[in-house]
């Protein structure tokens, strides 16, 4: 697993086992590695780019999540709006490698510093700080609203197991959350973990810009926790279709995709969910 997981010397308690008269025991436990990925943007040349971002995340697929993060926040529009992206060392002793640097191509502006928009996130809640609702309501380039995506609930209902099934990290942590990327069919395109929900999210985007597949029409994604505003502007802007969520969705999660015309499941457990918005996608419901 790399750098996505570590070990901890726990002292395990079972008062079960204590009433019997067995002792506490110390043992190594596995947890989910969470350290900052600073993402620096600029033009071509030396000392041009400046920090951008700081985000909380667990170390992998770091490039897909700088990318992701500049997509979803409307700062590049597609693979081709970047010229390079490395990741560099920073300035700690071992170098940790927490630094993405991309070079934007000669016709992308530089982002500006806006106060109302202050990129600093945590592995919790996202994109914090920002002014108001405007300040964050992307506008998306994809007409999601115009898929024709259709999928059977039967096939909905699937794919949290799918999901978890393949979460590697989670096995050994219990610590990360999960974004899949599906086909209609139910078929796992893509799957990505991480502490944050919203840099799983990042990271699937990333790779999907950088494998020139947006906008993501006829696909659904799949987040393992909540369904926040955030994410859904995140589907939205990578022309996903529908979301789901194994957890609750906001009433401005809601909101926005109403507005963008996006399919949201909310609570999707066994054989149960909640279709909050675009049920049309949702085939043999009864």
């Amino acid at each position: 697993m790399g750098r996505a997981t570590d070990r901890r010397g726990v002292l395990r308690i079972d008062l079960d086992a204590a009433a019997e008269g067995r002792p506490s025991v110390r043992r190594l436990d596995s947890m989910a590695v969470e350290e900052p990925l600073e993402i620096r943007v600029g033009p071509a040349g030396p000392g041009r780019r400046r920090p951008l971002a700081v985000t909380m995340r667990t170390p992998g697929d770091d490039i897909d999540l700088a990318i992701g993060f500049l997509l979803t926040e409307g700062l590049i529009r597609s693979a081709g709006d970047v010229r390079t992206a490395q990741l560099c060392a920073g300035a700690e002793t071992p170098n940790t490698y927490n630094v993405v640097d991309v070079v934007l191509a000669p016709d992308v502006p530089e982002p500006t510093t806006d106060p109302a928009r202050n990129f600093y996130t945590t592995s919790s809640c996202g994109v914090c700080g920002k002014a108001s609702i405007d300040a964050v309501r992307t506008r998306s380039l994809f007409p999601v609203a115009q898929d024709p995506l259709a999928v059977p609930a039967e096939v909905v209902a699937g794919l949290p197991d799918k999901l978890r099934a393949a979460q590697r990290a989670f096995d050994r942590t219990g610590g990360l959350h999960a974004a899949g990327l599906f086909t209609a069919s139910g078929e796992l395109v893509v799957l990505r973990e991480d502490v944050g929900r919203h840099n799983a999210v990042d990271k699937v985007v990333g790779w999907a810009t950088r494998q020139h597949r947006l906008p993501l029409a006829g696909h659904l994604l799949l987040v393992s926790g909540r369904a926040s505003f955030e994410l859904t502007q995140k589907a939205w802007m990578a022309g996903v279709p529908l979301l789901a969520a194994v957890s609750a969705p906001s009433t401005l999660a809601a909101d926005l995709a109403a507005e963008a015309g996006m399919t949201l499941v909310g609570f999707l457990r066994g054989r149960t969910m909640n279709v909050y918005t675009g049920a049309q996608r949702i085939t043999d419901a009864g």
